[in-house]
């Protein structure tokens, strides 16, 4: 038995015919009859009985039509409750990033949610490869995600809002002599010592890219994949690297510059199951990213442009 079918059962003996009910319902008589007969198989004892040319409850539908008002009250109390928690505005929302755009993205999201009746997050950092972040939707609300431009689309198993398309410049120690020039090609980094990430992880294939651009296979000197430890081994002199231009925190013995002759650009996607965004937190979450984003490029290209 079915709701649906209880609740004709409850019409029925209320209303007293199925041509009664069928009108009732918006449905047609035969309509009604099948879900009475479907009913009727999951009972032992006779619902339903004939008087006259009427068709009425027994006993036993009867009872079964006062039970069926206990069941349709209950789902309503569930769907409400469903209801006030996809409606409520203070949920708790988990948000897990990879690690330069947890540094990007969390402080401001922090701040723009410590107002009382918003949303709660939980943040979490998770590095993985490029093909695992679908994955962590099952485990969480939203997911920062990076992959390259010219990769394949995410899966049709997650939504994906693009936040940012982040070019990937090349940094290098401020007394570098490329530093001098004001883009740099494939052919001009090709012979330096590299600092890149592990296996996997999307900006290797821009690394790939380049030293096909050139001609030559790259010398890989360092693999680290926290770009905040990148930015560090660069500045010491360990070799030069491709570094995100809006989300890392600018190094004051670094300079970047953009890269020319290949595509040096990343998407960062907030990944979510299409379902998560029934709930008034996450897309109020989901807003807030996105207003982070757009105050994160603008920031970062008013200083590029003032010549930071």
């Amino acid at each position: 038995m079915d709701e649906r079918q209880l609740r004709i059962l409850r019409e029925l003996g209320e209303l007293g015919s199925v041509t009664a009910v069928a009108e009732a319902l918006l449905v047609t008589p035969s309509a009604i009859s099948q879900q009475l007969r479907l009913l009727q198989r999951s009972v032992p004892v006779p619902l339903t009985e004939r008087q006259g040319r009427r068709l009425v409850l027994t006993d036993a539908g009867q009872a079964l039509a006062g039970a069926a008002i206990e069941v349709e009250a209950a789902l309503a109390r569930a769907r409400g409750a469903v209801e006030g928690f996809l409606g409520r505005p203070d949920g708790e929302v988990s948000v897990a990033a990879f690690h330069s755009a947890g540094a990007a993205f969390f402080p401001p999201l922090l701040r723009a949610l410590a107002a009382p009746g918003m949303p709660r997050v939980a943040l979490s950092d998770e590095d993985v490869p490029q093909e695992d972040f679908p994955r962590l939707t099952r485990e969480y609300d939203l997911v920062l995600a990076h992959r390259l431009d010219h990769t394949p689309p995410w899966p049709r198993t997650v939504t994906a809002t693009t936040l940012l398309r982040e070019p990937l410049d090349v940094a290098m120690p401020a007394g570098h002599p490329l530093a001098a020039k004001r883009r740099v090609t494939p052919k001009d980094v090709a012979d330096e010592p590299w600092i890149t990430v592990h296996d996997g992880f999307p900006v290797l294939a821009t690394i790939e890219a380049i030293a096909a651009a050139a001609g030559r296979r790259l010398h890989l000197a360092h693999r680290i994949n926290e770009f905040a430890v990148v930015a560090e081994a660069v500045a010491a002199g360990g070799g030069i690297a491709l570094m995100p231009r809006w989300t890392m925190r600018r190094h004051p013995d670094l300079v970047l510059r953009p890269l020319t002759g290949v595509r040096a650009r990343r998407h960062i996607d907030a990944l979510h199951r299409p379902e998560r965004t029934a709930r008034r937190a996450v897309r109020t979450v989901l807003t807030e990213l996105r207003r982070a984003a757009t105050v994160i490029q603008d920031r970062d290209d008013d200083s590029l442009d003032a010549g930071g």
